[in-house]
């Protein structure tokens, strides 16, 4: 187990030295430990060379067999921890601009129902909420993806269950002086020239791949965190902006306009462990029920 956290760190951190930097290793020892991992499975894990090391077929398996005995046992200790506090606690982790119209009347119908369920709610974006469902230290994340696949599907090795839960087109927001602000639908080619407001960092990727298709480069005023915040810039006449339909502002100095095809979504969902979690999960379904039927 020593050795294969040794090279879960070499993985996540591509070099033996960045490895050895957060383990508190000196790079020797590193590489000493993974040398002795090779010879135990008589085949290399990892690839050397000058500009770091990457993993082999057998390395990759092997990263993904770590990941799943360091889940299995931080959620072990997790539910050991539950059982020795006594009392039924349920853990959510959710990104805000969702949980923000989602959350709340799903859970004042548990609170209701379930008054002795100690509840803790942690704002966390999917790459943080589904490691820590995987983990075992949330019961149940509210996650979203952009285009591609879901970030669970049935029979793969990830742990976790995936459930739909609704679509959430992106559109644009102009001030309702916009030349474009009585139309029914725009075009993103439309909009070239325009500077950008942008209310989450990882959209950046989203909108400048669509900008491509449509023809122009992107050109960002400002690149913010929060999607409200992000609305009040273009209030102000900073730019325009690409929100998602649920973080949008009842404004009367703003306009949200649909986008015509081929125009960006993303995919909110509901995230729940494959494993069995005792008394909690019982709680975890009627929760799952109650969001899927709000």
């Amino acid at each position: 187990m020593h050795r294969l956290g040794i090279l879960r760190e070499v993985a996540g951190h591509g070099s033996f030295n960045r490895a050895a930097t957060a383990l508190r290793l000196t790079p020797s020892a590193v590489s000493q430990q993974i040398a002795a991992l090779e010879r135990t499975l008589g085949t290399p894990v990892v690839e050397r060379s000058t500009r770091g090391v990457t993993l082999t077929e057998p390395g990759r398996l092997l990263v993904e067999a770590a990941e799943a005995i360091a889940a299995e046992l931080s959620d072990a200790q997790e539910r050991i921890d539950r059982l020795a506090a006594g009392r039924a606690q349920l853990t959510i982790a959710s990104f805000a601009s969702g949980g923000r119209p989602l959350l709340p009347p799903a859970l004042e119908r548990f609170v209701a129902d379930h008054p002795s369920v100690e509840l803790t709610i942690l704002e966390r974006e999917p790459e943080d909420s589904l490691p820590l469902l995987r983990q075992g230290r949330a019961d149940l994340a509210l996650a979203y993806h952009f285009d591609g696949p879901a970030p669970a599907r049935p029979g793969d090795r990830s742990g976790m269950d995936w459930r739909p839960l609704r679509d959430d087109p992106f559109r644009v927001v102009v001030p309702r002086a916009h030349r474009l602000a009585d139309r029914a639908a725009v075009h993103l080619a439309e909009l070239a020239g325009e500077r950008w407001v942008l209310g989450c960092l990882k959209t950046v990727d989203l909108l400048r791949h669509y900008t491509e298709l449509a023809g122009f480069e992107l050109r960002v005023s400002c690149s913010a965190t929060d999607y409200f915040f992000a609305q009040s810039l273009v209030t102000a006449g900073v730019g325009v902006a690409l929100i998602p339909q649920i973080a949008l502002l009842r404004s009367p100095d703003l306009v949200a306009i649909p986008l015509e095809a081929p125009s960006p979504s993303r995919f909110i969902g509901i995230a729940t462990s494959r494993r069995h979690r005792g008394e909690s999960q019982q709680y975890v379904d009627i929760l799952v029920k109650l969001l899927t039927t709000a």
